[in-house]
């Protein structure tokens, strides 16, 4: 079980955190984050793609051209695929791109990246996260605290505090629930408090 530094807003240490080794000390494993970062960014495309074919083009069903003695290719319809402005052959039609990853893979994916920002001194344990609601106030905070970008967990998301993060780009604030490998290896930073670190523990599935 090893020990982190629960610090204030001021950076001086206020307490003593314990971190779940098999959580915070995981090995290494770059495959298994890409493909979380893969599974995730997957399960966001929109996939409304869509091109119209033979049937769906606006346009006659005259046939353009008697079938024999002009020297061209018989040709059926105007909307045909061959023809000018005619529809789209095996064109891109909506889809779902999501698809499901095991829960453990899921979980052992959270360790691994949990892990490698603990080694590399990027994550931090708070003793709260309250908020006046203002984003000039948390932004000010936030610079003091040398953070530029990164990713704020709670064990339950405040209200005030959600308002103040919502106009600052480069940084996410979740509740415990919110926690995900994407977000936490683009931010690069962790920050969490001391009382949503059971709750990340039980996220892992230790």
């Amino acid at each position: 079980m090893a020990k982190a530094d629960v610090l204030g807003w001021d950076k001086k240490v206020v307490g003593q955190a314990d971190l779940d080794s098999k959580v915070f000390e995981a090995d290494e494993n770059p495959a298994i984050l890409h493909t979380l970062v893969r599974w995730q960014l997957a399960g966001r495309r929109q996939g409304t793609h869509k091109a119209k074919v033979k049937g769906e083009v606006a346009g006659s069903g005259k046939k353009p051209f008697k079938q024999k003695g002009t020297g061209n290719a018989r040709q059926g319809s105007l909307r045909s695929p061959l023809m000018p402005g005619g529809g789209i052959t095996f064109g891109p039609v909506p889809r779902d791109y999501s698809y499901s990853l095991p829960k453990k893979v899921r979980q052992l994916g959270l360790r691994t990246a949990l892990s490698k920002l603990n080694r590399d001194g990027k994550l931090f344990v708070v003793d709260s996260m309250k908020s006046e609601g203002k984003t000039k106030e948390l932004a000010e905070r936030l610079k003091n605290f040398g953070v530029e970008k990164a990713v704020l967990i709670d064990q339950s998301a405040d209200a005030l505090f959600s308002r103040a993060s919502r106009n600052l780009p480069k940084v996410r604030y979740y509740s415990v629930d919110g926690l995900n490998v994407y977000d936490l290896l683009k931010y690069g930073t962790l920050v969490l408090t001391k009382e949503s670190l059971g709750r990340v523990v039980e996220r892992c599935g230790v």
